[in-house]
């Protein structure tokens, strides 16, 4: 019998957090059916009517039927969040590989269930993100996965367990020739970074961080360390820590204040019943053990070749957009006869090349917001023949047991082209700005 959520059930839900798009709960209740799972629920921007019912057969667009042409099960569905769901399932998980994603179920709930959910929330959720979105009303569906932060799908009898949440963000410098004269700073400066700048303008950081992205791609022990130590020490919304599944280090719904000496000791002391070490060493040898999973795992490999599918960056692709669309190409209108010669081959392509280069962007945008999920238990001795992989922590002379996952693995919208465009010309001219008025 299919299962369906009702108001009652939403008090067996608790707040995790929540990203731009979605809330994450956890289950506390005792059933079966959900024990170890999480439940995604699509937000919605207050500006939106939650009355609006779409009435169209399908989740996605004609032109993005068309461009997901390959994917029957995706084009047919009729609901965002299915949507979504099947994105992960067709195309994500055979690229990032079948045993690091975990495409999850659909469980359908009622109204009563999301405005009790609503309620119950508002309270841990953060101002700012309660300003902005609220739980989407219009959807009948919510997405259940595994709890990844929890090792044995909930059973936390065996041995505790230690996961660690990362967005790692894009993991190169694009070299494409569409990135003008004018953004070339992108070239050699990261994204993040920029970024960052924006976040600092918007008021919505208060100190940059450290962390640079190249560092963790870099397949160098000493430079993921060094890029772990970085996401420790300014946490913001990219690293969080949880012990059997609730929450230790990091925020919750938005960014997380820098570590400062007061959480850096209630860490290291939370850590002492997994991570052995001498007073203040814990964290160092936790940091450590992180490090070296996610060398050994090669998720990280994996992770960068996806990325890399953008090959044209954003600056090529919304030209590729506008053929698509077979709108006028906004972007060549601000150029000059000269300019455009550098776009022309993009709008002389095929059809078929035009829809490669913007399914490729879409999936990469996907595979540099996604977040990476580390678990860890304790385990007795390295065992080749063992279902999990192993790391030796030499400085403690313990073993581990440690799984990988994605996470969020979002459907990128082709309608949102032309705001991702719009968002990178931004990122730049603040960083850029930023960088003038230093040299002043």
């Amino acid at each position: 019998m299919e299962v369906i959520l009702k108001e009652k059930e939403a008090g067996d839900w608790v707040y995790r957090g929540e990203g731009a798009a979605n809330l994450v709960l956890s289950y506390i209740g005792s059933s079966p059916t959900f024990i170890g799972k999480v439940m995604r629920i699509r937000k919605a921007s207050r500006n939106d009517s939650l009355t609006e019912i779409s009435t169209s057969p399908s989740a996605l667009t004609a032109q993005e039927r068309y461009l997901w042409k390959d994917v029957d099960e995706l084009i047919s569905s009729s609901d965002n969040e299915i949507a979504s769901q099947l994105f992960v399932l067709h195309v994500m998980k055979p690229l990032l590989g079948s045993k690091f994603v975990d495409a999850g179920m659909h469980v359908q709930v009622t109204r009563g269930f999301f405005e009790s959910v609503e309620k119950n929330v508002i309270l841990q959720r953060p101002a700012w993100r309660v300003d902005t979105a609220q739980v989407d009303m219009r959807c009948d569906y919510v997405l259940v996965m595994s709890d990844h932060s929890l090792f044995d799908h909930g059973n936390l009898e065996s041995s505790p367990c230690i996961s660690v949440e990362i967005k790692p963000k894009c993991g190169f410098l694009p070299v494409s020739r569409f990135v003008s004269e004018e953004t070339a700073i992108k070239k050699r400066v990261t994204r993040f970074e920029m970024h960052q700048a924006l976040k600092l303008n918007q008021g919505e950081i208060s100190l940059p961080s450290e962390y640079n992205p190249l560092d963790l791609f870099s397949g160098s022990k000493e430079r993921i360390h060094k890029a772990i130590k970085d996401l420790f020490t300014t946490p913001q919304n990219n690293f969080r820590v949880f012990m059997n599944g609730s929450l230790i280090f990091g925020g919750l719904g938005g960014g997380a204040e820098d570590t400062n000496l007061c959480i850096a000791k209630a860490f290291e002391g939370a850590l002492k019943s997994i991570v052995q070490g001498d007073d203040g060493l814990c964290t160092e040898n936790f940091l450590t053990l992180v490090a070296e999973a996610a060398h050994n795992s090669g998720v990280l490999d994996r992770l960068l070749e996806v990325q890399k599918l953008d090959d044209v960056d954003i600056e090529g692709a919304i030209h590729a957009y506008y053929d698509i669309t077979h709108q006028q190409c906004m972007v060549c209108t601000e150029l000059d006869k000269d300019q455009m010669k550098t776009y022309a081959p993009l709008h002389s392509a095929s059809l078929d090349e035009s829809l490669k280069i913007v399914k490729d962007y879409l999936i990469a945008a996907t595979s540099k917001d996604c977040s990476l999920m580390i678990c860890f238990r304790p385990g007795k001795e390295v065992n080749l023949g063992s279902a999990w992989n192993n790391v030796y922590l030499e400085s403690t002379k313990q073993t581990f047991d440690f799984k990988v996952h994605f996470i969020d693995l979002d459907l990128k919208r082709m309608s949102k082209m032309e705001e991702y465009y719009e968002l990178d010309k931004k990122i730049v001219s603040c960083y850029s700005e930023m960088i003038k008025m230093d040299k002043e």
